[in-house]
């Protein structure tokens, strides 16, 4: 029994693995393997145990064993670069030369700090032939040899979590070092893996300034620009980063993410294309493609090349994700037993299961086999909901916040100033509301341009909060009662000029944004003459039907039935308090009513923006323009009723969301 206890005791597993790390420098694989084996008779799923006992069994020729211990680990732990690295390691000496520049690429997808991967990719990829993917290779084995010891501990713990350990390793760095421009580059990541974006930017600027040529810092660069939804800058970026770096792989692919954001979506097909012969990934550059064709309602080219993503890499989950939300897309038998399948291996990235479980969910549901169905999407969220941080607590407080600042007569005051602009039409509510039919719908008439699901409002809310740690009081709204009516104005100026970018030539403009919801006392204080539409739909169609969809980014209070049910609760309320603060300046428009008469609905509608009726926006079907929600091929066909009702076939298990909604 003495043994027994002092195996699970923390303090002498941490002395077995420190002696398993010094046998194992000594060559002395056997009593390493001694060692860790002691550990995972007590701790069987223990990390780094199994992963010493791989390298041991590996280095013992103990293949076969050393695979089965990688799969436990893999199962365990399958975004751990190691792990991928050293599967790699025994494929390269059992001469699998293809599997090991596989796993090899995997690890450094999942780690780009290891050097020995890079190093054996390199190598592997020029005996197969892959003259670019061995220069790639190549290039990053050389950029990370050319850097400080520590520099490299750092970008290796950065991508396997270990966020805090490696910020402390940076900073420390920094201080002996204060300008170091790599060093500042892996700051400014450990930023953007933190959510302090502004800081990132900065950074990432401090960078340039220092080394023009630096073009990795200027890649970063435009991913925190994307990150903070600067669009426009981050596409100026991505141009000059293109320039600087001709034929360039990843710079082209920048590039090409950077058109699709501002809508340029033929120039970023015109862009992919000759990239998926170059790519040592296509997968990736076929998924790219299928969401600019999807975007621009090039349907079957969009499904071709998802499907081509799927077969170049069938266990990436994304692909399989993207047909399913293309929602009119319907899998077949040999599709669907793949996908079960790759669950059933059991040896998925979270990520990549993620997105199969809401695609399994999808296939299943067009299938009717609605416990199934549910049973995938219930896996799905519960994942993912361990994966964001949200709390329903701080969300109600927040909705609090606006209410309580937001009384009628401040509200009624705030609205004197502000920019006279009468253009633009925000519709809110809640995802998988409606926004997008009545977008379409909308958009369909010549007066009104249609854009974006434009973030331009949530971030203006985000500065005016300031720059503050967890737990502290945001200056946002009350900031609000300090602005003069100029500032107000010139905030307001900057939210037209800003969106110019997305829009055509019509006298009228719409932004989508569903949780612009949240601040319409913003958007009336700097937009006074804004219009605003209230998208809603019933509590339980609803919010079902959000909880079974997997969001790009964002709504992270759909992946709980108990989060989002008490999410549209705070939504409805609040959008009562600013009817009764703002009376008669925002249309409520229910999902349902469209649906049964969309004449009355569409006349109502225009007559609020004050617009002549316009037949072409009955048949809002028949217009053609980039739609990038989830329903952009469901409102590129006529109007249909049998989605309002779906939750119902899963009734029997959605009794958390009914006591959420205090519906039972």
């Amino acid at each position: 029994m003495a043994e027994s206890s002092t195996a699970h005791d923390p303090s002498r597993s941490d002395s077995l693995l420190n002696e398993a790390e010094a046998l194992l420098k000594q060559q002395r694989f056997g009593d390493s393997l001694k060692c860790v084996q002691a550990i995972l008779d007590h701790e069987p799923d223990h990390q780094h145990a199994l992963f010493l006992a791989a390298v041991n069994l590996r280095y013992l020729k103990r293949f076969d064993e050393a695979m089965k211990t990688l799969d436990q680990l893999i199962r365990n732990a399958p975004d751990y670069g190691r792990a991928w690295q050293e599967v790699a390691h025994n494929h390269r000496d059992c001469e699998r030369i293809k599997q090991a520049s596989e796993a090899y690429a995997k690890a450094t997808e999942l780690n780009p700090g290891l050097m020995a991967s890079w190093r054996f990719l390199a190598e592997l990829r020029q005996k197969q032939g892959d003259a670019e993917g061995a220069r790639v290779a190549a290039s990053n084995l050389k950029r990370l040899s050319d850097l400080p010891r520590e520099l490299v501990t750092v970008n290796s713990q950065l991508h396997e979590g270990k966020i805090y350990k490696a910020e402390k390793i940076c900073r420390h760095f920094l201080q002996n070092n204060p300008h170091h421009p790599e060093a500042m580059r892996l700051l400014a990541a450990i930023g953007m893996q933190l959510h302090v974006y502004d800081d990132a930017e900065f950074l990432l600027e401090s960078v340039l300034e220092l080394e023009p040529g630096f073009d990795l810092a200027r890649m970063d660069y435009v991913k925190v620009l994307h990150q903070r939804q600067k669009f426009a800058k981050a596409f100026d970026a991505a141009t000059e980063l293109r320039r600087r770096m001709p034929n360039n792989l990843a710079a082209e692919l920048t590039y090409a993410n950077q058109c699709t954001a501002i809508g340029q979506y033929d120039e970023a097909l015109d862009t992919l294309e000759p990239l998926v012969e170059r790519s040592p990934q296509p997968w990736n550059v076929h998924l790219l493609q299928g969401h600019a064709l999807k975007t621009v309602g090039r349907h079957e080219e969009a499904v071709r090349a998802y499907q081509t993503a799927c077969k170049a890499r069938p266990d990436f989950g994304d692909a399989w994700w993207s047909l399913a939300n293309m929602k009119t897309y319907r899998f077949d038998d040999s599709e669907l037993s793949t996908m079960q399948r790759l669950i059933q291996d059991g040896v998925l990235t979270p990520t990549d299961e993620i997105h199969l479980r809401f695609a399994l969910g999808k296939a299943l549901e067009d299938r009717q086999r609605w416990s199934e169905s549910y049973t995938h999407y219930a896996h799905g969220n519960k994942i993912k909901r361990k994966q964001v941080d949200y709390s329903a607590e701080r969300m109600h407080k927040d909705f609090q916040h606006q209410k309580d600042f937001f009384t009628k007569a401040r509200a009624q005051s705030l609205l004197e100033g502000g920019h006279d602009a009468n253009d633009p039409i925000f519709i809110v509510g809640l995802p998988r509301a409606g926004s997008t039919l009545i977008e379409q719908i909308l958009a369909s008439h010549p007066a009104v341009d249609g854009t974006l699901e434009l973030p331009n409002i949530l971030a203006m809310a985000h500065r005016l909060g300031g720059r503050r740690r967890r737990g502290d009081e945001s200056r946002y709204p009350g900031v609000l009662a300090d602005l003069s009516a100029a500032e107000r104005a010139e905030l307001g100026k900057q939210f037209i000029d800003d969106t110019r970018v997305h829009r055509q030539n019509a006298p009228l403009f719409l932004d989508k944004m569903p949780n612009n919801f949240r601040h319409i006392g913003l958007i009336f204080s700097i937009l006074p003459n804004a219009r605003v539409i209230d998208a809603r739909r019933a509590a339980m169609g609803c919010c079902f039907s959000g909880y079974k969809q997997l969001f790009a980014e964002g709504q992270e209070f759909s992946y709980s039935q108990s989060d989002i049910g008490r999410y549209y609760r705070d939504y409805v309320d609040l959008m009562a308090h600013w009817s009764a603060v703002y009376p008669e300046r925002i249309l409520q428009v229910d999902y349902e009513l469209v649906v049964d008469d969309l004449d009355t609905q569409v006349r109502r509608m225009l007559d609020y923006l004050e617009l002549p009726f316009d037949s072409a926006c009955l048949e809002f079907h028949k217009t053609e323009r980039s739609v990038r929600t989830a329903s952009s091929e469901q409102v590129r066909q006529p109007i249909y009723r049998s989605g309002v009702e779906q939750w119902r076939h899963y009734e029997p298990w959605l009794d958390e969301l009914k006591q959420a909604l205090d519906i039972i």
